[in-house]
């Protein structure tokens, strides 16, 4: 059991018992996934932080099915204002094996003099608290600060307990007095230790025991002092160093938890980079094909060729395509050398600056329309090989 967190040495106390019954390992574990006890004791701390009414402790819970596990608990009050006062509804939020996965299960716990309220939209007869945020319980954004304040919101609007009235112990019309006699009467209720006037005298035994003490077993018992006190501050000492480690090793699961989100997220990112390195891959072993092709079918002609000829006429475009994506790459490029032309004119002084704007707006103009095009063909272009590659492969 940890006590109520109202001071940082309370808190501390609260840290000190959740490492220890966390981790703990074999037979005396808590069923809790390793990988998740950080996240818990962290909900813990941030709800007992804010809410000191409840604290943290490791009690039996017997499932429906017969089943019992020595699970956490938060256990204590919850703050429900209603028509100006403030109240406290006694709870008991138990941890389950699959928390945080999956919702805690809540409990509104009656003292004696107080009952369940029935009908009630949020608590059964058995005090089971069902609420939308347990039922819309998301990992791992949802914890035990927010269900707080959503039970202390449902209390409100709905209060699920009320005092009921007790019978009156006499019926006569006055209170029964006291048994004690009031302060100032003048006498005092004789003790029973006291008789006739005089003390009672100690036991026989007694006697015997005091004289029967030697120095052997007065060095006995003062050595078997000196022993349970070095003990106990070896298993203080033991303690402190254990709850430290296990401090430090639930901070380095949590830098592991992230950096294991960083190298899934690195992956993902090398995993989508391999994909498009694949498809620039085919393109390109599609590219090589084509001039493989080209190579073999133009091998040869150039012994036919005259010494002198024209640059001009080497290529000429066989298809409306490639003759379309010859002007519009022309074009594109005679409009390029025109702009830089100019703006060294410009710069020069030899063109006035509004004659300069106007023209490199018409040419910017005329050049997007060139390029948007030559992408245009170079998409059906880059479809037709494909095709006839696919067709080849196919012979």
């Amino acid at each position: 059991m940890a006590p109520p967190a109202s001071d940082p040495a309370k808190i501390q106390q609260i840290q000190q018992f959740l490492n220890s019954v966390l981790s703990q390992r074999g037979p005396s574990a808590l069923p809790y996934a390793e990988t998740t006890k950080w996240l818990i004791r962290q909900h813990l701390l941030t709800l007992i932080s804010s809410h000191s009414s409840l604290e943290p402790k490791t009690a039996t819970f017997t499932h429906n099915d017969g089943r019992s596990a020595i699970l956490l608990q938060a256990d204590g009050t919850i703050p429900m204002p209603f028509q100006g006062v403030s109240y406290n509804i006694p709870v008991v939020i138990w941890l389950l094996e699959s928390y945080p996965r999956d919702p805690p299960r809540v409990y509104v716990n009656p003292t004696r003099d107080m009952i369940i309220k029935r009908p009630h939209s949020n608590v059964s007869p058995s005090g089971l608290v069902s609420l939308p945020y347990l039922h819309a319980w998301v990992y791992p954004s949802s914890n035990l600060l927010d269900l707080a304040a959503q039970l202390s919101a449902a209390f409100s609007r709905d209060p699920p307990l009320y005092s009921q009235r007790r019978p009156q112990s006499s019926g006569s019309g006055y209170a029964r007095p006291s048994p004690s006699p009031p302060i100032g009467s003048g006498y005092s209720r004789p003790s029973p230790s006291i008789g006739s006037g005089y003390a009672r005298p100690p036991p026989p035994s007694y006697q015997q025991q005091q004289q029967t003490d030697d120095a052997a077993e007065v060095y006995k018992r003062n050595a078997i002092n000196k022993l349970v006190e070095m003990i106990h501050v070896d298993l203080v000492t033991m303690r402190s160093a254990r709850e430290a480690e296990a401090e430090e090793l639930l901070s380095l699961q949590a830098n592991l938890k992230r950096r294991e989100e960083e190298l899934n997220n690195g992956l993902q990112e090398m995993a989508s980079e391999k994909e498009t390195l694949e498809q620039e891959l085919q393109v390109i072993s599609m590219n090589t094909d084509v001039l493989d092709s080209w190579v073999r079918d133009n091998q040869g002609k150039s012994d036919n060729l005259f010494v002198d000829l024209d640059v001009d006429s080497a290529f000429i475009c066989m298809e409306t395509m490639s003759k379309q994506m010859l002007e519009c790459t022309a074009s594109d490029l005679a409009i390029e050398d025109v702009v830089y032309s100019m703006d060294k004119s410009f710069r020069d002084g030899l063109l006035p600056f509004d004659q300069y704007l106007r023209s490199v707006r018409l040419l910017s103009r005329e050049q997007f329309f060139h390029r948007a095009t030559a992408e245009k063909v170079k998409g059906m272009q880059m479809e037709a090989q494909v095709a006839s590659i696919a067709a080849r492969l196919q012979l």
